[in-house]
């Protein structure tokens, strides 16, 4: 089955901005609101792979990032296996980003672990 790809610099903007919509344009938040969460639902249900391409922008605040994917799991419940099993990122530009997008994803759902109670209320 063919992939979902997103590209950030085409999808949604060469110059991504901060973590919140209430910091300014373009944001992490923005982003995972508008294209990301959808784009990652569509492949769990579709059992499909999304194919995130980081290349092409100006750059990444780790505020941004964090925000984007991390919130998937901390604003969004989205599982992280689920994710890790159809996420592919691609950075060829800088390729450092690649671990530090799995890096958030790890961390907030090693927040969420420790925040659900133990009997899953």
């Amino acid at each position: 089955m063919e992939p979902i790809r997103v590209s950030i610099a085409t999808d949604f903007s060469l110059t991504p901005g901060p973590r919140y919509r209430i910091e300014g344009d373009f944001s992490g938040q923005e982003f995972r609101e508008t294209i990301l969460k959808e784009a990652m639902e569509n492949a769990i249900i579709g059992n499909r792979k999304l194919v995130m391409n980081l290349d092409g922008t100006a750059g990444y605040g780790t505020s941004f990032l964090e925000e984007a994917f991390g919130g998937l799991i901390r604003e969004d419940n989205l599982s992280f296996d689920l994710i890790n099993k159809c996420l592919e990122i691609i950075s060829e530009e800088e390729p450092f980003l690649i671990d530090d997008v799995k890096e958030y994803l790890q961390s907030a759902n090693v927040e969420k672990l420790k925040t659900t109670p133990k009997d899953g209320k």
